[in-house]
């Protein structure tokens, strides 16, 4: 049987006849639309399942309404209860130091609003974020923002972290700039004195310092390739070279190194990402930490 037909035959048994029906149901459609499917309907099952002047469920008809009318009379109960429950469900997806650092405050804050809030929570890479959140496996993810958007895909930036150079923290230097020397294979470029520690190339971070050398005729080209910002920080420190990386506003600075700002390299935009229309905890959240993050703007 055609779930369809069932579900005008439904429409049409609950409310005495296919024209109050047509009138009445959640959905527009035509009045010989429906007489039609009921035909069909009873022409499939091959039996009478009303008398239409005047209205009348037959014996076979008044079987049927009882039989399929717990399903249907439930699904709006139904809708409303699955929509309550996933309109608390937050799947979120963000950095390991986004969800260290940052997203515990607004979600205490969000917990606060919508106490029977339900959380998933991922820790992903940077290089990870897009894909989760076009795939629709979470509702929201927390990271960089830059380069071509997916299509459907919506982004609202939170933060603008300036971008640095580490140095061990015993280093003499004081501008980004006494790192660099000439380079003796171009009359007007430059080449970094010490080995530097950055990120695979597929990472946002690395994309970004890689084109500001360019723009800066800088050839500096990565020896210590490492998956993260605080491992780079690591071998800074083991004294393996000059580390890219972010300065986290409101955090401490790490212990062994220090930071060489970088006032003409463009920041790194943290922002959150999700698909389509933003279900209201998503918009909840997205307003909670856009207040969060007003401090650091500051």
């Amino acid at each position: 049987m055609n779930i369809h037909h069932l579900e005008l035959f439904y429409f049409v048994a609950k409310f005495e006849g296919i024209t109050a029906a047509v009138r009445k149901m959640p959905y527009g459609i035509q009045q010989p639309a429906v007489s039609g499917q009921i035909l069909q309907l009873e022409e499939k099952l091959g039996i009478k399942l009303f008398n239409r002047r005047p209205f009348a469920l037959t014996p076979a008809g008044e079987e049927l309404y009882d039989y399929i009318y717990p399903f249907f009379s439930g699904l709006g109960d139904l809708e409303e209860k699955l929509r309550g429950e996933e309109g608390r469900h937050l799947r979120l997806a963000a950095t390991a130091s986004a969800l260290r650092n940052h997203l515990p405050d607004c979600l205490e804050t969000l917990k606060k609003k919508e106490p029977k809030l339900k959380l998933s929570l991922r820790e992903v890479a940077p290089s990870d974020v897009h894909g989760l959140v076009t795939s629709q496996q979470v509702d929201v993810a927390i990271g960089v923002i830059g380069g071509k958007m997916s299509e459907g895909l919506k982004s609202e930036p939170l933060l603008k972290i300036p971008t640095v150079l580490w140095v061990p923290a015993k280093s003499k230097a004081k501008s980004w700039k006494e790192l660099l020397e000439k380079d003796p294979y171009s009359k007007t470029g430059l080449i970094g004195k010490e080995a530097l520690i950055g990120l695979p190339p597929n990472e946002i971070l690395q994309q970004l310092f890689q084109k500001e050398f360019d723009r800066h005729e800088i050839n500096w080209p990565v020896s210590v390739e490492v998956n993260s910002t605080d491992v780079v920080r690591d071998f800074v420190v083991r004294g393996f070279g000059i580390g890219i990386g972010i300065f986290i506003p409101d955090q401490p600075n790490p212990k062994g190194v220090k930071p060489l700002v970088l006032p003409n390299f463009p920041p790194l935009v943290i922002g959150a990402m999700y698909q389509g229309k933003a279900k209201g905890v998503v918009e909840d959240f997205l307003t909670i930490a856009k207040a969060h993050v007003k401090k650091f703007s500051r």
